[in-house]
């Protein structure tokens, strides 16, 4: 399934996005259980189908296979629904599939080309450091550019979202624990992220996050190697490479964040970025109000997104 969060008469809300529509996910299952005579099936739909992301995840296999049959019935059914069930995609805004999650933690350095571009070797264990949910946003949204610096640099990331509670986990058992996959840009200010030896304020600018479109579930991409990732800037290609040329692949990451700490349904983890970023490049070159940012993941899908300068008193 391709699992997305939308925005509608200003509610938002998930659902499964199906070609050029979205099937509400809680109101798909209120009305199966309404069909077959539930006398609570407000109360239960919220309980395991709710409208939240992170709460839906929280429900692990069990709500995602009362998804799966709530979406089959409503492709079955020929009457016509109680609640606005199905949307049409461009009657609705997009959102980051995840909003709101418990942790967003970042991997540096985990792509042979890229650490090699930094001048640095590879790391023994990998780099980690966080962003915030204040920096996600859609794929429908345009990046904030603010009057910070002039150095705001694009990352491709291939990212994965927990569906378990995961702690002390084995690699063996890894991917078992991951709920699905997404795209993230993490959008850097450089000279912000350079001028401490912690990088946190130059990754944790506002909207610097850009998230999506969806999430595609694991059971429908159950090997994250081999992925092609390609990251362009207005048409010109500026990042390729692979998911197999990660230095710490996602079994990996997943075993070591969770001897670390305790892994929550929704935290998401970005695996790091390919060779190519604008502060690498001889001359550098950075994004600039206008710029369009595109990124495609092999599986995944795309996620674009417009950089757009903010006056300071926005």
């Amino acid at each position: 399934m391709k699992l997305v969060s939308f925005r509608y008469e200003g509610n938002t809300r998930i659902g499964c996005i199906m070609d050029d529509k979205i099937i509400d996910l809680n109101y798909a299952y209120r009305t199966m259980l309404e069909s077959e005579g539930s006398l609570r099936a407000q109360q239960i739909a919220e309980a395991f189908i709710p409208a939240n992301m992170v709460e839906f995840l929280q429900g692990g296999e069990q709500s995602l296979q009362l998804a799966k049959q709530a979406v089959e019935y409503v492709n079955q059914s020929a009457k016509a629904f109680t609640y606005k069930v199905i949307h049409q995609v461009s009657d609705v805004k997009i959102e980051a599939p995840v909003l709101q999650p418990g942790k967003m933690i970042c991997v540096g350095h985990n792509y042979r080309e890229h650490i090699l571009e930094m001048g640095r070797e590879i790391p023994p264990y990998p780099v980690v450091f966080a962003k915030f949910s204040n920096t996600i946003i859609g794929p429908q949204d345009d990046i904030p550019f603010f009057p910070l610096s002039e150095q705001l640099d694009y990352e491709a990331e291939f990212a994965f979202v927990m569906g378990k509670r995961a702690r002390n986990v084995s690699q063996q058992d890894a991917l078992d624990y991951v709920a699905g996959y997404t795209i993230v840009n993490d959008v850097t200010y450089r000279d912000i992220q350079r001028r401490t030896i912690q990088w946190l304020q130059g990754k944790t600018v506002e909207g610097s996050a850009p998230m999506g479109p969806w999430l595609v579930t694991s059971d429908e991409l159950k090997d994250p190697s081999g992925l092609e990732v390609v990251l362009t800037v207005n048409g010109e290609e500026r990042q390729r490479s692979n998911t197999r040329n990660l230095v710490f692949s996602v079994p990996y990451l997943v075993e070591f964040l969770s001897n670390l700490m305790t892994l929550e349904p929704g935290d998401v983890i970005l695996t790091g970025t390919p060779g190519g970023v604008g502060v690498a490049r001889d001359p550098q070159v950075f994004l600039k109000d206008g710029d369009v940012v595109r990124i495609e993941i092999d599986r995944i899908g795309v996620l674009e997104n417009r950089v757009k300068k903010v006056d300071q008193g926005e």
